[in-house]
Formats: C-alpha cells, structure tokens, sequence
C-alpha cells in the first residue's frame, strides 16, 4: 500500500459534518444556518481544498505492485465499513431532525443528510455493486435501498455501462440538455428500466418476474422493511425524512451522471451498434482530495473503460475528456444552466464525433 493511499480514509469525513452543524447550533449559531453546514463544506470549502491539495495524475504502473494493491485487504475493508457509518449516521440524523422546530433549520437538514447520502451511501454502493465477490454487491444494494435507489444497482451496471455515450443511455446527458431537464428524467428512466431488465432476465430463464429471484422485488421488500422500522422508531416524521432523504440522495448522484457524461457520444458505426466504449467517453478530473473523498469516482474514464477495476488501481488518462474542476466545483456549476453551457460546451463539442444520424 502506498502512504497516498492513507487518504481514502478521507471519505469518511463527510460522517463528521452533521455533528460538526449540531455543534455549532450548540455554540450559539441560529439553527437555520447551522444546518446547513455541511452543503456549504461539501461545495464552498472543498474546492478550496482541492486547489491547495493540487492533482494527482500518477498511475501505477509496475505491474507486480498493481496486483498486490488489487489484493490488499484495506481497500474493500474501506468501502464496506461504510454501511454500519453510514446506517448510523442516517439514524442520528433522523433522530436530530426531530428536535429541530423551524423550518429552515428542518429543510437544511434534510437536504444535508439528502446530499451526505449521495456522496457517502451511493459512491461507495457504486465502488461496491461492480465487484464480482458475492459479498460486496449485496453490501452496495443495502446501501443503495437506504436511500431508496436499488434499482441503481440493476440498471448501472446493465443498462448504463451498455449504452453509455448514447441516446439509450438512462444517465448520459445530451449535449445542451439543462441538470433540471436531466435529473427528474434519469431518476424515472434509472427505475424503470431495472425493473425491465430484472423482468427479462428471469423471462429468459422461465421463470415469473414476480418471484423473490428478482432483484428488485427483494430490495423493495428490504427498503419496505426500513420504512416500518423509521416510521415505528419515530413515526410519521421520521418516516418522511427517510424518505426525502433518499429522493435527495439519489438527485445528487444523477447531478453527478450529468457531469460525468455530459455531451458526449460514442460513433454509431451500424444500425443498432456503437463503437466500443474506452476512456474517451467519461470525463476524467484529476483533483486529489475530492478523489479521496470519492474512493477515486473522477478517474471515470479509466472505470468505463475497465468497469471491474478497483478503484485503488484506477488509472488517470491525460487524453480523457478534462472537466476544469472538481465534482464539488462542476456540481454547482451544473447548477447554473448558461454557465454551464459556456463552459462545457467547447469541451464537449471537442470530444463529440460526427454522425449520419446527428443522433444524441
């Protein structure tokens, strides 16, 4: 293990800044404000950050040392744990939010759980659900359900690694396509096409899609079961919360499909086939803290183009698709549709391969 690979223990610093808030409405800071402490770190103070921490570009390349970073027990070790920090996080926070009596205080509280869930629930789950050991993907399904997208788990890896780059893709964002459009179509397209999948997999082997063989059909059960729990625990407010929480979770994460994919194409090279995806469909950013945070999510060009690879090895690609920020920085800017454009745009157009279809 490489002394810079100490900084993944980073991820779990976003489980600090709920306390960090309650702290602060202890010390006297109003409540409605303080409750917002954690978005305004997550997307005011890391990019600052991530100017002083610099890049990190360097890929492992002797081959003996990949293999035994490929092995190293600390890595998985990493983003499992983060299902009991994450499930009790999620308790505490829902148990706060009950003592909190203006709105403003409630609001920025929900939506910062919302968005701590997005970057400490769902990227793990997504490091997780591409594992082939038995264990790990049913770790990322939990915690993909705790948030109540486990259809993720079913379409990422069937449906978006498949068509991604294409105008088939459920989280590839069309070139001019505004966050706003996207969002609300890819959290509805996401779940849809999961159940489909699930649907025609078991069709094709005789069996009924109806049956506990179904993905879907299980993890509903299980996100039905941590409704009763919250809802018993702390009725019907707690239930609410849940399940905002999850709805905001699973919004931030489609922000950052948006970013991650946003304008480009891959060439249809015949009816119904596109060219084969490589590291030139994704865009990559180097930054190194937010790559800690984020278990190395913006080496997403090299996770496209070798999904299984864990993400310790995930390698950087200096001919990628560049964002000219961070995830934290270009979360916000998505946000700021004209920006957006006048900034991405350029960039995309650049990476963007002409068709006879003009498609996508």
């Amino acid at each position: 293990m490489r002394a810079r690979d100490l900084g993944f223990l980073l991820a779990f610093s976003t489980a600090l800044l709920p306390a960090g808030a309650w702290q602060l409405m202890r010390f006297g800071v109003p409540p409605g404000l303080a409750a917002w402490f954690p978005v305004v770190f997550i997307f005011v103070v890391v990019p600052w950050i991530d100017a002083l921490c610099g890049d990190e570009r360097r890929n492992e390349d002797d081959a003996a040392a990949v293999t035994r970073l490929e092995h190293a027990h600390y890595f998985p070790m990493l983003t499992a744990l983060v299902v009991p920090v994450w499930l009790g996080l999620l308790a505490w926070c829902t148990a706060r939010f009950a003592a909190l009596d203006s709105l403003p205080a409630k609001l920025g509280w929900l939506v910062s759980t919302g968005v701590i869930g997005g970057v400490l629930a769902i990227n793990p789950a997504h490091e997780l659900i591409h594992k082939s050991t038995r264990w790990e993907p049913l770790l990322g399904g939990l915690l993909l359900t705790s948030v109540g997208y486990a259809g993720f788990k079913v379409e990422h890896v069937r449906g978006h690694h498949l068509h991604v780059a294409t105008s088939e893709d459920s989280s590839s964002a069309r070139l001019g396509e505004s966050v706003y459009a996207f969002v609300p179509r890819a959290l509805w397209r996401n779940v849809r096409n999961a159940w489909r999948l699930e649907a025609q997999r078991l069709r094709g082997r005789g069996r009924s899609p109806w049956s506990w063989r179904n993905e879907m059909v299980a993890w509903t059960a299980l996100w039905l079961a941590f409704m009763a729990a919250f809802a018993w625990a702390g009725g019907w407010r707690a239930l609410g919360f849940f399940l905002l929480q999850g709805v905001i979770a699973a919004a931030t994460l489609e922000v950052i499909n948006y970013v991650e994919h946003y304008g480009l194409e891959r060439q249809l090279i015949a009816p119904g086939r596109y060219e084969r995806v490589t590291h030139h469909h994704s865009w990559n950013a180097p930054q190194r803290y937010t790559n800690w945070l984020l278990f190395n999510l913006q080496r997403h060009s090299d996770h496209h183009a070798v999904a299984r690879r864990r993400y310790q090895v995930l390698r950087h690609h200096g001919d990628s698709p560049q964002l000219p920020a961070g995830y934290a920085t270009m979360f916000v800017l998505a946000l700021v549709p004209p920006l957006w454009r006048r900034v991405m745009n350029p960039r995309a157009l650049a990476f963007r391969v002409p068709s006879e279809t003009g498609a996508f």
